[in-house]
């Protein structure tokens, strides 16, 4: 299949999960390409992946592999890209990054399509990708908080494998069968075994005791939402699941919320699919998540505790919506309002 003669892309971190998902979401949503480059690492240089119908060549990352590169899509880590997003924008490319190095830099939109697209056209050559959860968490959030503002949000996370790439689930897999045989689980990537286990998310604490996992949402939710006041908690927990997250949110309005008008909003919200069969006891969860594009919220209920309250649990693809699909409908909205060139003046980053 020839490819299509508009954007010039390069994906930094084509080996990586998110990076592998990059690939087959600009092959099946048929986005606009003239050429593709996929920059890694030298360890992954000089490897062939199938695109479609033709090998390319993974490269090894260096300023020349950006030359005449219209749109970079970044998944590889935030020290990577707070080197090499700069040096790409500096040769004309607009950067999509999926790390955490511009996040909150008030010169980056951090964008999620259908939350707040039009921060997108205000960029100074970089776009960041939100974090997984924040991701899943708005999208479930910003419908409701349209009909009527949202004063409190308090969040229990419970993130698959994926989170950590694609060594992390295997490890989960090597893990359960150790067990299984009665051996030592190794651990690699993650501090403790991750198979028939879990344990608070392990980034880094801060002197309020939240790790920076959870900071992120409630920093990045703010940023998205445009409420610097929005108060946000969260308890970051990684389970052992392979691929898609889910999430447990307690929402505190000014005045009651109906659940059936709360129903009524998610169900027609884009990106978002209600799951709820009540009878069943049946609501989202990660296998049926894992692979979809859509967002799965239901058991939406009463908050017992407070009559301006609502819970709700949702569960998302992390690879998907969570980081590769939300990057390239940010490119998809890029072109759609031509604005692959960087709008203004390069900013310094």
């Amino acid at each position: 299949m020839p490819l299509c003669s508009q954007v010039s892309v390069a994906i930094l971190g084509a080996t990586g999960a998110v990076g592998t998902e990059l690939l087959k979401l600009l092959q099946s949503r048929n986005f606009p390409l003239s050429r593709l480059k996929l920059l890694a690492s030298s360890r992954s240089a000089g490897r062939q992946v199938s695109f479609g119908g033709e090998n390319l060549t993974v490269e090894a990352l260096s300023e020349q592999a950006f030359d005449n590169v219209d749109l970079v899509l970044a998944s590889a880590g935030g020290a990577t890209s707070k080197v090499w997003a700069p040096k790409a924008v500096a040769k004309g490319a607009v950067v999509i990054d999926n790390s955490s190095a511009f996040r909150l830099d008030s010169k980056v939109p951090l964008v999620i399509p259908e939350v707040n697209p039009d921060t997108a056209v205000s960029h100074q050559g970089i776009i960041a990708n939100p974090n997984c959860t924040t991701i899943l968490m708005a999208m479930a959030v910003w419908p409701l908080h349209q009909v009527q503002p949202v004063q409190r949000i308090v969040a229990a996370t419970y993130q698959s494998a994926s989170g950590a790439g694609m060594r992390a689930m295997e490890e989960v897999k090597i893990q359960a069968r150790a067990i299984l045989q009665d051996e030592v689980p190794p651990t690699e990537i993650f501090p403790y075994p991750l198979a028939f286990n879990l344990f608070p998310h392990n980034s880094p604490l801060n002197e309020q005791g939240y790790c920076q996992e959870e900071m992120k949402m409630v920093n990045e939710t703010r940023k998205i939402f445009g409420t610097p006041q929005l108060r946000v908690s969260a308890t970051c927990i990684r389970v052992p699941v392979l691929r898609a997250h889910s999430e447990a949110i307690n929402l505190e309005f000014a005045e009651p919320m109906p659940v059936t008008t709360a129903r009524e909003v998610i169900a027609n919200a884009p990106g978002v699919t209600l799951v709820e069969d009540w009878q069943a006891n049946y609501f989202p969860m990660p296998m049926d998540a894992s692979g979809c594009d859509q967002v799965l919220v239901g058991r939406i209920r009463q908050d017992l505790s407070h009559p301006c309250g609502l819970e709700l649990w949702l569960s998302g693809d992390q690879i998907r919506k969570g980081a590769a699909l939300n990057a390239v409908q940010i490119a998809e909205l890029l072109v759609a309002k031509k604005s692959i060139k960087p709008a203004q003046a390069l900013a310094s980053y």
